[in-house]
């Protein structure tokens, strides 16, 4: 059942993909990718779903501005995350960029009640908003540093008020042969929620091979020192990652 809805929803996106082709004339780009994980990994990769998840990253570009949803999925279709992001591009330099976005968001978790006298899992969705601050400085064509603020806001039970502060570095095509490159991304970040804060450190790694749709990666994070409770001190993930339009 799981095999087949994974490939259902592949399928579905295949052809949504294939329309907007008709439609790109009302857009100046549009791209995206499906991630295939044994472990789905959140923005924030100190949290993770512990479970094989499906993730679809979608842009839509018009100018500056651009609408990014992002949703991902248990494996077997229950809905884990749903971001919409609604981001412009305030600066666009040859060296330096500073991008600013907002997003609504719902969270869902499985929750056991009592109906009728009998215990029922039901599907709980938690309401969100968040704004983010992304400046980056390209030091050269294969090597970047920047920054990344989010802040949000929850409007129903569980945390109300998340500051995640982000310094980067990127290492974009270090080539390993003719036809494959790695992308590496080390990162560090202070995560706050409510009361409670940590340090972390998160690395990206890709491998990738020019001009074929499908890519490994890997997230591999890991807690410096953190008051953040529950939640394992190390989490890490592989994914196969398609491309569309290739």
């Amino acid at each position: 059942m799981k095999i087949t809805l994974t490939i259902f929803l592949l399928v579905g996106f295949k052809t949504f993909c294939q329309s907007q082709e008709e439609e790109k004339k009302f857009l100046d780009d549009f791209r995206g990718t499906a991630s295939v994980t044994h472990n789905g990994i959140s923005l924030v990769p100190s949290f993770s779903l512990g479970d094989p998840a499906l993730i679809f990253d979608l842009k839509f570009t018009a100018g500056r501005l651009s609408f990014e949803p992002d949703m991902r999925f248990a494996l077997e279709g229950k809905p884990w995350s749903f971001l919409f992001w609604f981001r412009y591009k305030a600066i666009q330099k040859e060296r330096f960029s500073l991008r600013v976005g907002a997003h609504p968001a719902l969270n869902f978790r499985t929750v056991n009640i009592i109906r009728d006298g009998r215990e029922e899992d039901i599907l709980e969705s938690r309401r969100y908003v968040a704004a983010e601050l992304a400046p980056n400085y390209k030091v050269s064509d294969k090597v970047g540093v920047g920054m990344y603020y989010l802040i949000g806001h929850g409007f129903d039970e569980g945390v109300k008020r998340t500051h995640f502060l982000v310094f980067n570095s990127s290492f974009s095509k270090l080539g390993i042969s003719k036809d494959w490159h790695v992308n590496l991304s080390p990162q560090v970040y202070y995560l706050r929620m409510d009361d409670l804060q940590g340090y972390y450190a998160v690395g990206f790694i890709s491998l990738v091979k020019e001009g074929f749709p499908l890519s490994l990666s890997a997230i591999l994070n890991k807690a410096l020192d953190t008051e953040i409770l529950p939640e394992k001190h190390f989490t890490w993930n592989v994914s196969l990652v398609y491309n569309f339009p290739n």
